[in-house]
């Protein structure tokens, strides 16, 4: 037999007893910051994934009602989607014009359209202290298709307690300067950082363009300064939009830009340190990756680590995606960054925050870019990454969607634990019969609603969820404080964790401001019934930021079903 043929039946075999199999390098790092002699270790020691034997699925639910640019988790437990201006949605107001904004039931899987007045393409955003979402920057009319929605380039949008009745509140309140692709990060004394944008269009040979600033809303959401440059936004022309940030437990900002990071004291307006460049490709807009704050503990002192995966090289259908990661602890003595590889390249990725500490990473293209008709090869795998475990046995392929998710799709952790995917736009208009003789109509517009459901909750796992659980106080406040969480358990029970989770506002494979915290607690007993824990917030509000937080009792790594809770 060949030794090509022994191979074939080695990865078969493999496969099938989810035994970690090399995946062959598909792109070649092109930093000077990496010898080659690295290189050959990191593709020896990283560059493999198994294929989980516990494997999570993909199942369809609905229709988005709009195609879902940008998602939220509201606290009443909905999904709110956010679009721009469409010739085309599946949704009618009481005008007759479409809706581009919906109001996801989950108990009904059903959307209800909500209402707007600026357009809201490539928007960012938050949620403010007091659980009010608010999106900010857009861009400008299309009065052609609809002449009721206005210009959205400086538009701050507001989504309130009662907005099933009132939709998206517009009172007037601009921002300094006009932003589409604005990043968006609370910060610790509940004021608002909004970065970056284009003042008007994409175009890497006009640098104009670029609004390399930052500013600051109050926590009510309404603009308190002007727009401040920001040298490392100019440095990175064009790839400044849509940077990653991340809130520091000191209080400071991480940036990410392109291949650049640094810590960026928002008070002072000064940089702090000066990080070194990620090798690879780019990981910002237009070719996007996705960034994640990896979650949070006592143990470790809540020192931050912060994950960057993906990327691409330049905006073309035939650039190559990234297929590295990359770890940083920003705070540490000496940061430098930890690059390994996933077991594919993507360009349009996200990652996902779990309860039980792990992090799913889903969506996105083997080829391409972010934007219309040029991205191509769609990443079907969901893969799952232990960031515990040591190099070479950190990622799994935990299942297979059949549907496409490209530009304007997102995934957005749910109560129940698990993560609804929809969304995929790729077209500067709706395309609801694709053409595949054309990049630019090649792959449809979904609305189709999916369900993925975590290994964690596969097989009998769900009927080993926590049960019954309470919470002593719906409002928390990040001082050290204690509540207490009662539950039932099984008899068989080991362990326990208590996530504190926020989901952000999540667009564009940005997941905005979203972070997931490991309580401390005691009085846990292994193998009673009936269980009450003492449990420990945060110091600080660095470390968990006001908003509202999903709280998940998680037993032996399943997850009971989420309550949301107020941090003061």
């Amino acid at each position: 037999m060949s030794s090509l043929a022994l191979l074939l039946l080695y990865c078969l075999f493999s496969r099938a007893l989810s035994i970690p199999v090399f995946v062959p390098s598909q792109v070649s790092l092109h930093s000077d910051k990496i010898d080659k002699t690295d290189d050959e270790s990191l593709f020896r020691s990283n560059r493999h994934a198994s294929v989980s034997s516990l494997q999570g699925s993909f199942r369809i639910v609905g229709q988005s009602g709009v195609p879902a640019m940008a998602a939220v988790l509201m606290p009443n437990g909905n999904v709110v989607f956010l679009d721009k201006v469409e010739n085309y949605t599946q949704l009618t107001l009481d005008n007759g014009r479409y809706a581009y904004s919906a109001d996801f039931n989950l108990t009904t899987n059903t959307p209800r359209g909500l209402p707007y007045t600026t357009n809201a393409f490539c928007t960012g955003g938050a949620f403010l202290a007091d659980g009010c979402v608010i999106s900010v920057g857009g861009n400008g009319p299309l009065s052609d298709i609809d002449p009721t929605v206005g210009d959205g380039f400086r538009a701050i949008r507001y989504l309130g307690q009662n907005y099933q009745h009132k939709g998206w509140e517009e009172p007037g309140h601009s921002l300094s300067s006009p932003r589409w692709y604005a990043s968006v990060q609370m910060l610790q004394d509940k004021t608002i950082l909004v970065m970056s944008g284009s003042l008007n269009a994409w175009d890497p040979n006009r640098v104009e363009n670029n609004n390399p600033t930052f500013e600051i809303l109050d926590e009510n959401g309404r603009g308190i300064s002007d727009s401040i440059v920001l040298p490392i936004l100019e440095r990175n022309c064009p790839y400044y939009m849509y940077p990653f940030l991340h809130l520091l437990k000191d209080g400071n900002v991480f940036i990410f830009v392109a291949r650049s990071a640094e810590i960026f004291d928002v008070e002072n307006k000064m940089t702090i340190q000066d990080l070194p460049d990620l090798p690879g490709k780019y990981r910002t807009y237009p070719n996007t990756g996705g960034s994640v704050l990896l979650p949070l503990t006592n143990d470790k002192s809540w020192e931050p680590e912060i994950m960057v995966c993906g990327g691409g090289e330049y905006v073309d259908i035939d650039s190559r995606a990234d297929s590295t990661c990359g770890r940083i602890q920003p705070l540490s003595d000496d940061p430098e960054w930890e690059v390994e590889y996933m077991p594919e390249a993507r360009v349009m990725i996200e990652g996902l925050l779990l309860p039980d500490g792990t992090v799913l990473w889903l969506n996105g293209a083997g080829w391409g870019a972010q934007g219309f008709g040029i991205a191509k090869d769609p990443c079907h795998d969901a893969l799952l990454y232990e960031s515990d475990q040591p190099p070479g046995f950190r990622w799994s392929i935990v299942g297979i969607s059949k549907i496409p998710r490209l530009y304007h799709s997102v995934a957005i952790l749910l109560l129940d634990g698990t993560v609804m995917v929809t969304g995929s736009n790729p077209a500067e208009q709706p395309i609801l019969n694709p053409d595949r003789s054309s990049p630019s109509t090649a792959y449809e517009t979904d609305f189709r609603v999916e369900i993925f459901t975590p290994p964690y909750l596969s097989g009998d796992k769900a009927s080993r969820r926590p049960l019954d659980i309470w919470i002593s106080h719906e409002d928390l406040t990040a001082d050290g404080s204690n509540f207490f969480v009662s539950f039932t358990s099984r008899d068989d029970a080991e362990s326990l964790q208590i996530a504190l989770y926020h989901g952000g506002f999540v667009t564009h494979s940005l997941h905005m401001g979203q972070r997931m915290l490991f309580l401390d607690f005691e009085n846990f007993l292994p193998g009673s019934k009936y269980q009450m824990v003492k449990v420990t917030m945060p110091p600080s509000s660095s470390i968990a930021p006001a908003g509202p937080y999903v709280l998940y009792v998680v037993l032996d790594g399943v997850p009971g079903v989420g309550q949301f809770v107020m941090v003061k």
